[in-house]
């Protein structure tokens, strides 16, 4: 039994229980005092027994529960073969129940329980309670079989070699697909319910013996310290458990992909599956890892590294360029070249505006049409960004309100945001290019640096559940940790867990394993 156990052990009940009394239609009045008004839920009365004389009482949700399984594996068995049991005058009631508990229900689950609020509970959830008469307990029947989406490829995060298959809505299909990935028994999923009204089921997943203590600690006490009537969708639980809320950065990894998922748990990681959202999130995460992709690991590592490099250099250019295009035309012009000062004056000739002002109308004509497309259908979507970007700049190059380089500056600026894998990564730094942008108006390159100083001090002073935001850089810096960050080694040679994270089993490759053999001519393969 691992160290984790008294972390999920349930809370303590606080007074509120119902107990089940032993008169069935006593049960059902108070359950339909507590769902009233609630019509679709169904209840349904009948007698059963050798001479019909035990009365039994089933509830569920129609649409939640499926009614095969209801139908056929449970009111079917109840009324047919619980009448064959062989008739005796003194224990025929509790050979019933015995035979009901053992072998009538050919159903995959069934609890027993004495609480009422739990019955209900589980009537909302999608089970199938059953309440006997002259019996103080009830009978939850698995059941559940609401209508779900069935498993595609993730639209968030775009696939170029690896599986196709996304997370769902359902919970317990996003926690499959990670065990399908992951077959050891030490992958431990862990459920919870959080939300007074919605009380919406959450699942971590770690794995036991590699996760970090200290990280599953903090993630199951912020977990159990939220309070608030529903639980949307994943975003709620990251805002509301995250390391410092003022940041524009992310300090939780959220995807669609169970690849992605899997290969955090493999170095130590904690996974948060929500229920009713396709996205998972990841703790901790780091500057660096939201900068990687899922192909980086499926390609050679000359092609990763250089597509790691270039995604650097593409948030350079995303922050940095527009400040840099406002400095040196307003600020500092001697530093330009003598003949591409000469062009771009005298292709800012008849434009009414300074560069700042030409700047922020072009960026935010961007981010109007980025959004436009985010809101409309995905074909309209994609010809409202193309189209309308190439219109509007011409047009707006004709007019002579901004000038052509301006145009260029800002589509390479765009170009470079793309670039960024995770896609609320990429909007930090939309935001913080705007902030570049006004330093750079007011205060030129001196500006530029003075916002730039701060968010590197920002960065460094950040932590993710108490991990480094920009580790392994500024967390006891190694070698063997700097092979998986601005480039990525040979999979051959990073053979340890990052040591920022894994505090346990730091071995994910056997010391032993070597590609010296195909030098010695030792490959058997014909």
């Amino acid at each position: 039994m691992g160290d984790y156990q008294k972390l999920f052990e349930p809370k303590k009940n606080k007074g509120n229980k119902i107990n089940i009394t032993k008169n069935l239609q006593e049960n059902l009045k108070k359950v339909k005092e507590i769902l009233s008004d609630c019509d679709d839920m169904v209840y349904r009365e009948f007698n059963v027994g050798v001479n019909q004389n035990l009365k039994f009482a089933t509830v569920y949700t129609e649409g939640l529960a499926d009614k095969i399984i209801v139908n056929e594996y449970v009111l079917k068995n109840l009324m047919m073969l619980s009448r064959m049991t062989e008739p005796e005058v003194r224990n025929v009631r509790e050979k019933v129940y015995d035979l009901i508990k053992d072998g009538v229900l050919s159903v995959t689950d069934l609890e027993e329980v004495d609480d009422l609020n739990k019955v209900v509970d589980s009537i909302l959830t999608g089970e199938t309670v059953l309440f006997i008469d002259k019996w103080d307990k009830a009978i939850i029947i698995a059941s559940k079989g609401w209508p779900m989406r069935g498993i595609s490829e993730p639209e968030s995060d775009v696939v170029i070699r690896g599986s196709r298959e996304g997370f769902t809505e359902t919970l317990r299909v996003s926690t499959v697909l990670i065990r399908r990935r992951i077959r050891d028994p030490k992958l431990k999923v862990k459920q919870m319910k959080i939300g007074k009204r919605s009380k919406t089921d959450i699942a971590v997943l770690f794995i036991d013996g590699l996760v970090n203590q200290d990280i599953l600690k903090t993630v199951v006490y912020r977990l159990r310290k939220i309070e608030i009537d529903g639980i949307m969708e994943s975003g709620y639980v990251e805002q509301l458990i995250e390391d410092n809320w003022r940041s524009p950065f992310p300090h939780i990894q959220s995807t669609e992909r169970p690849e992605k998922v899997a290969a955090g748990l493999y170095e130590g990681k904690v996974a948060i599956v929500i229920d009713n959202t396709p996205f998972v999130l990841i703790v901790p995460t780091t500057f660096n890892t939201l900068l990687q992709a899922s192909e980086d690991y499926n390609e050679r590592f000359i092609v990763a590294s250089a597509l790691r490099i270039l995604r650097y250099i593409a948030v350079m250019i995303s922050i940095l360029l527009p400040a840099l295009y406002i400095a040196m035309l307003s600020y500092h012009p001697g530093m330009i070249p003598t003949e591409l000062a000469l062009y771009i004056a005298g292709n800012r000739d008849g434009v009414p505006f300074p560069a700042a002002i030409e700047a922020f109308i072009m960026e935010g004509i961007l981010e109007l049409l980025r959004e436009a497309g985010i809101r409309l259908p995905g074909p309209i979507g994609s010809t409202i960004g193309i189209v309308g970007g190439l219109v509007l700049g011409q047009a707006a190059v004709e007019a002579g309100i901004v000038s052509s380089l301006m145009v260029i500056v800002v589509a390479i600026t765009a170009i470079a945001t793309y670039s960024i894998p995770d896609y609320s990564f990429g909007i930090s730094f939309r935001l913080l290019r705007f902030t570049f942008m006004a330093a750079a108006a007011f205060l030129g390159l001196y500006g530029v640096m003075i916002v730039f100083l701060i968010t590197l001090t920002h960065l460094s002073n950040l932590k993710s559940f108490g991990i480094p935001y920009l580790a392994p850089l500024n967390y006891n810096m190694s070698i063997k940790d700097l092979k998986d960050t601005f480039i990525r080694a040979p999979l051959h040679r990073m053979k340890r867990r990052p040591e920022f994270i894994a505090k346990n089993d730091k071995n994910r490759m056997a010391d032993s394993f070597s590609r010296d053999y195909l030098k010695k001519g030792e490959d058997n393969s014909g």
